[in-house]
């Protein structure tokens, strides 16, 4: 995809958010809502989010190794999705000299990511998935899962009863 933003008519960007695509890409799907003070910053990579999703105040939404987030997804409050790592393995070398691992993140359709939950590089998230408050997602989800924890856990199923 070339670079730069393309924002859907129907979508919502509140001006106090950062929208920068910094040699990537970003798409704002259909009906989607970018809260004030929410940041998506490209950094050369690319970010597809899908229609009717919501970014809340203070999210940051990194597209280093590729973000892509479905449709129909909810994104609390200073929730941080990271889809870059910091290469550490030479201690004789400084860190920000060893380069990035930039495997991407991908979020299913229906997710549920609730407030200051960090999303790490590699990870999936299935569809219907919910993930708690302050989660740290090191590892992929499947369908349905509700995780949370530090680091995150499966605590059950959408869509079964708990005893």
């Amino acid at each position: 995809m070339s670079q730069g933003v393309i924002i859907d008519a129907t979508a919502r960007v509140d001006e106090r958010a950062v929208i920068d695509a910094g040699g990537g890409s970003i798409v704002i799907g259909r009906k989607s809502t970018i809260a004030p003070f929410a940041m998506i910053l490209a950094h050369g990579g690319h970010i597809e989010i899908g229609e009717f999703c919501s970014v809340n105040p203070f999210c940051v939404l990194y597209g280093h190794g590729g973000l892509r987030i479905g449709n129909y997804v909810r994104i609390a409050t200073h929730t941080v999705i990271i889809p870059a790592n910091h290469v550490f393995d030479d201690p004789y070398t400084p860190i920000t000299s060893q380069g990035l691992t930039k495997l991407g993140v991908t979020i299913g359709d229906d997710v549920w990511i609730g407030a200051g939950a960090r999303i790490l590089d590699g990870v999936t998230i299935g569809n219907g998935a919910v993930i708690g408050a302050g989660s740290v997602v090191t590892k992929n989800i499947p369908d349905r899962a509700v995780f949370a924890g530090v680091p995150a856990r499966k605590l059950g199923e959408r869509g079964t009863k708990s005893s």
